[in-house]
């Protein structure tokens, strides 16, 4: 008798077809990497491992590298470069987290929440701000920028600054101030254009006969109450930085980060009065639904006031009996008629006087 052979599990034929994981080189998350000297960027093009190598050779500039959604082997490989504590490498991985400032040694990490306005009509869109986020190591002697997010690129950060060789000489300080203060204006920029937004809607709940869509400014309340957890809690790590004279950071940009911060005080609290005006948006349209609710309630009242008249007659003169008045009469019916007419026009003429109708 022939033997049967065992067909292999599916399980076992799946493991063998899998392909191993091909580990995706640092450099492709790599967004820029140069070196600064006297405030000055070097020419030419370096790895972050060269970068490194060549400022504590020289024994003065620093490096900034800009990173963007490194995974773990990527993050690993910077920290092992720059020695970094490893519990911010899973921290810069992650993403996701609360705005704050952590010092390990020499090297502050500033966690930042980044926002984006995205462009819609009113009504039209479920998502009016994006977020993301920016991690900022800064040590003496290098800058790591970690930025997760479509919308939060630094290139212009770092052009503009390569245009001031005088800012450049504070070293990454310098880099840590400008990261901190384009995220605040990006702030100021998206506060701005939710505002527009607000003032639009307030114009639509109190013009008259207009129909009030509540679920959209519950919906505007809820992204001014994503914006306000991205921005508020970013105040106590910019009233450290410019505060706290043990950082390690020149005199001078702890000046410049007082300054951020004066801003940063100022959108939070207008972002905070965009949650009272929304609150009371929505108290106001509610009346005005009530408003309008009643107005329909009172017109619908109204006709049937008015269909109850010939209803009434109809009911009485449709019953069967044998004696009821003016059944022979031959006026009878017409006149039945014109009572209701009558009836009714009286009701109508009252109740638009009254301006039920």
């Amino acid at each position: 008798m022939p033997s049967i052979r065992p067909m292999p599990s599916f399980r076992a034929s799946r493991s063998a077809r899998e392909l191993p994981r091909v580990p995706v080189p640092t450099a492709r998350a790599i967004v820029d990497c140069g070196v600064y000297v006297q405030g000055r960027r070097l020419p030419g093009r370096f790895t972050h491992r060269d970068a490194c190598a060549e400022v504590r050779n020289r024994g003065e500039g620093f490096v900034w590298v800009g990173l963007h959604d490194p995974d773990d082997r990527q993050m690993g490989d910077i920290a092992e470069t720059f020695g970094l504590h490893a519990l911010v490498v899973e921290d810069a991985v992650k993403a996701r987290q609360r705005p704050k400032l952590e010092r390990y040694d020499d090297t502050l990490v500033l966690v930042m929440r980044t926002v984006s306005y995205v462009e819609h009509e009113l009504h039209s869109v479920s998502e009016i701000v994006e977020s993301g986020e920016i991690m900022v190591f800064c040590a003496p002697d290098f800058v790591v920028t970690v930025r997760h997010g479509e919308h939060s690129g630094l290139a212009s950060v770092r052009k503009q600054l390569e245009a001031d060789p005088a800012m450049l000489m504070y070293g990454p300080g310098a880099v840590l101030h400008a990261v901190a203060d384009y995220v605040v204006d990006t702030y100021i920029e998206v506060a701005a254009s939710v505002e527009l937004d607000i003032d639009a809607m307030e114009e639509e709940v109190f013009t008259p006969r207009s129909q009030v869509a509540v679920e959209s400014i519950y919906q505007l309340k809820r992204e001014v109450v994503e914006l306000r957890r991205a921005v508020t809690p970013l105040a106590i790590p910019l009233q450290l930085l410019g505060h706290k004279p043990d950082l390690p950071l020149p005199k001078e940009i702890r000046r410049y980060l007082r300054d951020v911060a004066d801003h940063h005080t100022g959108v939070a609290e207008r972002i905070a009065d965009f949650d009272g005006s929304l609150s009371a948006l929505i108290s106001a349209a509610l009346a005005k639904i009530g408003v309008q609710q009643n107005t329909d309630m009172r017109k619908i009242s109204a006709y049937v006031a008015i269909a109850a008249v010939p209803t009434m007659g109809a009911g009485i003169y449709g019953m069967n009996f044998e004696h009821m008045p003016e059944l022979r009469w031959t006026y009878g019916y017409p006149l039945v008629l014109s009572v209701i007419a009558v009836a009714c026009v009286a009701l109508f003429v009252t109740f638009r006087r009254n301006h039920w109708l």
